[in-house]
């Protein structure tokens, strides 16, 4: 049986739990898959948390370096109800990105416009790597957790699709190019962008390239195929 360090066990927790959610969803994941993939015996898991309701509040937390494990006291106690969606909400409240698109959106600067699109594609990007195993936990939970998939899809991806659609908007006389449809045209730039900042990194026959090389070539892309050369 593998023995963990004391100091790493709950991070170890988190990244062995996160990786079973993710694969399994919530509603078929069991605490002994967790257990072995911690490689411990089950009956050793509830020392470190009292339910699955417990493991799948306390990943939710932790996971992504939002805040430390190490120092949780220790079973991590059953949460009172709605306290996971209270955190998801307030954490969600806390990311200053859809506010900030919305704020460039209302500037009315007359300088390069690739060079702030560039900007904005790449914060969004960034915002997005650093939380990928957040929101592919999300994702892949959704079907079972309707209430987390709700406040998901409602307070973040639908957010963050009215702000970039906002943003382009208030660009199109800048030097954008025209599309018949710009509901569709956001949703193209925000998918690839989704797709190569987060599900990739899950893709069962995964593409062998450097987070930096992907960062730069979808944005290139994307901010060459929306800057029309001919209206800047």
């Amino acid at each position: 049986m593998v023995r963990r360090r004391s100091d790493t066990r709950l991070a170890d927790l988190v990244e062995a739990a996160s990786k079973v959610f993710i694969e399994l969803g919530y509603r078929r994941t069991q605490m002994a898959d967790v257990a072995e993939e911690l490689g411990v015996a089950k009956g050793t898991l509830y020392l470190y948390v009292e339910s699955k309701e417990a493991l799948f509040d306390f990943v939710v937390r932790h996971l992504d370096g939002v805040t430390s494990a190490a120092s949780a006291r220790q079973p991590v106690t059953t949460p009172k109800k709605g306290a996971t969606l209270r955190y998801v909400q307030e954490r969600l409240a806390r990311e200053p990105l859809i506010g900030e698109i919305a704020e460039i959106s209302r500037r009315s600067s007359r300088g390069d416009v690739t060079a702030e699109l560039e900007v904005v594609l790449g914060n969004i990007y960034d915002v997005l790597a650093r939380n990928r195993r957040s929101i592919k936990l999300a994702d892949r939970c959704a079907a079972d957790y309707p209430e987390l998939a709700d406040l998901w899809f409602r307070g973040g991806r639908v957010g963050l699709v009215a702000a970039l659609e906002g943003y382009l908007a208030s660009r199109s006389q800048r030097g954008l190019r025209s599309f018949p449809d710009t509901a569709v045209r956001t949703r193209i730039v925000l998918e690839t962008i989704v797709f190569w900042a987060v599900h990739r990194h899950w893709d069962p026959f995964p593409q062998t390239t450097d987070e930096a090389t992907a960062r730069a070539t979808v944005i290139r892309f994307l901010v060459a195929a929306l800057v029309d050369g001919e209206k800047r």
